[in-house]
């Protein structure tokens, strides 16, 4: 029998993308289905904290083995920005269109455009919480390229490639990206249970 596993996310998107990849020892289900209906806390101030917020949100509540994720855009030059304010850099609307103006307005004439993509997962199984890390290092772009993916996609690089994330596919962007790795870890991980 599959073992019911809630995944903290209501986007359809991530759900399938991450049930793909855990294949089926596992009942990948959402906070919704499980009566969850509103919005998961996520207001500390480290990415790690944020994601093991989530998943603890979710456990105290239905007692069944769950795992959050949560990730941030670092910029070197901004001194680690935005960071956990990535998803509301310019604002709580949450828009990425905003928030990439803003970066790009925030890096107007700096040399430095180092950044890393960073992911971090919080997994509840049994009680216990186990993190797994996900990076990605690369350059933020002085303008738009592509239009696949969301967020910051559009303007960031990642080192030993010529095209942003936003001008990969999906399947090429999951094989080397921040997310796609802490994933592998908690699959690998889950394997081993």
């Amino acid at each position: 029998m599959k073992k019911q596993l809630i995944f903290a996310t209501n986007n359809r998107n991530k759900l399938k993308e991450i049930d793909s990849i855990i294949g089926d020892r596992y009942d990948l289900t959402t906070p919704a289905a499980c009566g969850i209906t509103e919005d998961i806390p996520e207001d500390q101030d480290t990415i790690a904290g944020n994601a093991s917020q989530k998943s603890h949100y979710i456990f105290d509540r239905v007692g069944i083995d769950c795992f959050a994720d949560d990730t941030g855009l670092e910029v070197e030059a901004l001194n680690g920005a935005p960071g956990v304010y990535s998803a509301r850099y310019a604002g709580e609307q949450k828009n990425s269109d905003d928030n990439i103006d803003l970066l790009l307005k925030n890096m107007a004439g700096t040399e430095n455009r180092k950044a890393r993509f960073k992911t971090v997962i919080s997994l509840i199984v049994d009680g216990k919480e186990h993190l797994f890390e996900g990076v990605v290092n690369g350059v933020i772009t002085t303008e738009r390229h592509g239009t696949e993916g969301f967020g910051y996609d559009p303007v960031f690089r990642p080192d030993g490639y010529d095209i942003t994330f936003a001008e990969m596919s999906l399947e090429e962007k999951n094989r080397i990206s921040h997310r796609g790795k802490a994933v592998v870890q908690l699959v690998n991980f889950l394997k081993t249970l």
